[in-house]
């Protein structure tokens, strides 16, 4: 996840009694983390489950066209994977950013630590590792080639491809898909509610929504996350559904805040994004050539991918007064959790 910069509310958190008088502040927030606990538990789970299909699925020979029905297991059971972490991403990677960057860091976000020396095994469990080197190597033939001249420029850069040995077979197998298996299960083990930092987890759900708009950028780059399967869309709308199952959880303690409608505006703006995202296809529309997510002309903004964009930003805005940040910030200033400030 980008780093998000979080400033502490003007307001305390209340030890009072619930707007409506039924239940106090503590009782709402032991609900709440409760809940939350067991509903990203099982997703964590889930997790741990694709990937050991995936690494069931991984020859232990050099791979070639004749595994194709492996490598499609591989590629069903890694999208599983995606959508799992989607959903618990907002509310875990702020309290588990370690986690988080060895299991969903993406293939610059490690070159940039490991400099120009890169990584070049990339099928052990040592420098580039997680979902996206996965997916690196599954998809290594059908890369766009706009993400392979972003990727090329980078220092340290080594193309991707499919284990070409039998030694890179079993390091892929036994390393790096072991690894994804080992930070999921540890990941699930280390979730408990102690460990939950109930505010960093709600503006953890703040900084997804916002982050919805850096996704659709990145993507008329070649530089978005799940960039060689590209499936942008897909990542989006699982995101929203682990952002909206989440954020649900609060709803009874908003509204005993008497925090109606900011919630109203909140469930009206995830409609909308859930009806624009639809159930198909996994990528977005086609991106204008002469596109600028800077300066975006008339003509860009017309295309499917230009009504897209602007609809994604325009209901994610933090500087707009009804957007869904917004929105979830007068929520967090009502439950007194430090509020989401955009860097």
């Amino acid at each position: 996840m980008k780093k998000l910069v979080f400033v502490a509310s003007t307001l305390s958190l209340l030890a009072a009694c619930g707007g409506d008088g039924s239940k106090s502040d503590g009782e709402f927030k032991t609900e709440t983390v409760n809940a939350m606990h067991d509903s990203i538990a099982s997703d964590l789970a889930d997790i741990g489950t694709n990937a050991l299909a995936l690494q069931a699925a991984a020859p232990t020979h050099a791979w070639t066209q004749a595994d194709a029905a492996a490598i499609t297991a591989m590629k069903d059971a890694w999208k599983k994977t995606r959508v799992s972490y989607e959903h618990v991403e907002g509310a875990t990677a702020p309290i588990f950013a370690d986690f988080d960057f060895t299991m969903d860091a993406r293939y610059d976000n490690y070159l940039t630590e490991l400099g120009a020396t890169g990584d070049q095994n990339l099928f052990d469990d040592q420098g580039a590792t997680g979902m996206h080197s996965i997916e690196r190597i599954l998809y290594a033939p059908e890369i766009r080639q706009e993400v392979i001249d972003f990727e090329s420029t980078l220092p340290g850069y080594k193309a991707a491809a499919w284990p070409a040995t039998d030694a890179e077979a079993m390091d892929f197998k036994t390393k790096l898909l072991q690894k994804l298996v080992d930070d999921a299960n540890d990941l699930h083990d280390q979730w408990t509610p102690a460990a939950i930092d109930i505010g960093a987890a709600f503006q953890g759900l703040v900084g997804l929504m916002n982050e919805q708009k850096e996704k659709v950028n990145l993507a008329a780059t070649g530089e978005e996350e799940s960039r060689y399967a590209n499936i942008t869309l897909f990542d989006l709308r699982n995101n929203l559904a682990g952002t909206k199952k989440i954020y649900d959880l609060f709803v009874p303690w908003i509204e005993a805040k008497n925090g109606t409608d900011p919630n109203e505006s909140i469930q009206t703006h995830i409609g909308e994004l859930v009806t624009l995202y639809g159930t198909s296809p996994d990528a977005l529309p086609v991106v204008p050539a002469d596109w600028s997510s800077d300066q975006p002309t008339p003509a860009n903004l017309a295309t499917p991918f230009g009504m897209m964009w602007k609809t994604i930003h325009d209901e994610v805005d933090p500087n707009s007064p009804d957007s869904i940040v917004s929105s979830m910030n007068d929520c967090a200033s009502l439950l007194g959790f430090p509020e989401f400030v955009e860097q």
